[in-house]
């Protein structure tokens, strides 16, 4: 299973797990560097998701910093990237429209995701809808007991509740159908990870092995930097376009580059997005912050970076929270898991 999420899926038809998935990487770059493809996606989105996304002077807040700096009186002007603007109200769209484009030109009918917070559920949902394809979402119960508003914005995207809850093994189903759009006779679904954890890792697990129970038709598409290649760097390149703005939106209103860049870290998509276009720019400090929890020597954290091990998840090598046998630990924080 490892080995089919590294090369993600090419929906062969007739072809089995490895055949499947051989040679995706290649295919999908293809995809991405063809011209009519590039001008489709930027087309869609500028006019779709509304890019490019505002660099605001967040004057108050300013105001504050420098009125605390009693000595000088000086302090830094803060400017917030405002991805929570575009359509979906995150930056995930970016990722999600980029994905589902080259899912629809793999011939594939269904996507299949993992969300933690929701906000990858609902931009994946949206897109699948604009393209006419099935989308399939895999959440946590407990996130989604934390996160009901992201999961309310799914079925707000015209979908309504057709079934129950049906129990099947660990995941319980509950089917939603496109509502007044009509766009294509397909269903979009949430299947609710029940476990001992109910997080983002046994959703993701999930959607994982349902993709390869699928890989003739699915596409599973990766909302985060973490996993196995070539995700990390596909969600790196499709998000690199808020740093891209960044830094021209800098030029413009004063003349040079930010000084610092800070974006917090969960799975790191936003981070990645922002940073990766300064990464080779020695003099801009980039700053990134995780969940403290109740502090990283209590053990109940998300700082998987600042304290955490290289380990293994799903088949690729990543900084983990684990135990002395290589467990994965279950993070703690007030927000998704």
């Amino acid at each position: 299973m490892a080995h089919l999420a590294l090369e993600s899926a090419s929906c062969t038809s007739g072809a089995d797990g490895a055949s499947c998935t051989s040679g995706a990487e290649k295919r999908i770059w293809y995809i991405w560097h063809l011209k009519v493809h590039l001008a489709e996606l930027t087309t869609a989105l500028r006019d779709y998701v509304g890019r490019e996304m505002p660099l605001y002077l967040a004057e108050r807040l300013t105001e504050h910093y420098r009125n605390k700096s009693r000595t000088t009186g000086d302090g830094p002007e803060i400017y917030l990237k405002r991805e929570d603007l575009g359509h979906s109200g995150s930056h995930k769209m970016n990722n999600a429209l980029a994905q589902a484009m080259i899912a629809r030109r793999f011939g594939c009918s269904r996507v299949v995701v993992a969300t933690g917070a929701g906000q990858h559920g609902v931009a994946t949902a949206a897109a699948c809808a604009k393209l006419s394809l099935e989308c399939t979402v895999f959440m946590g119960t407990t996130d989604i007991e934390k996160q009901s508003s992201n999961v309310l914005s799914m079925k707000l995207l015209g979908a309504q509740r057709e079934d129950a809850a049906k129990a099947r093994g660990m995941a319980t189903e509950v089917t939603l159908s496109i509502g007044p759009f009509k766009l294509s006779e397909r269903t979009n679904k949430v299947r609710q990870v029940s476990s001992l954890e109910g997080t983002f890792q046994d959703a993701s697990s999930e959607a994982i092995r349902n993709w390869v129970e699928n890989l003739e038709t699915t596409y599973y598409l990766s909302g985060t930097v973490v996993g196995p290649h070539p995700s990390p760097v596909m969600v790196r390149e499709f998000q690199s376009v808020i740093g891209k703005e960044t830094r021209k939106q800098a030029k413009r209103l004063w003349g040079g580059k930010p000084d610092v860049l800070v974006a917090c870290v969960g799975s790191g998509s936003n981070a990645l997005g922002l940073f990766h276009e300064f990464v080779g720019d020695e003099d801009v400090r980039l700053v990134g912050v995780e969940a403290a929890g109740l502090g990283l020597d209590s053990g109940k954290h998300s700082a998987t970076l600042a304290v955490g091990d290289v380990g293994v998840y799903h088949g690729s090598m990543s900084y983990l929270l684990q135990d002395d046998q290589g467990q994965i630990l279950r993070p703690h924080s007030i927000g998704v898991e």
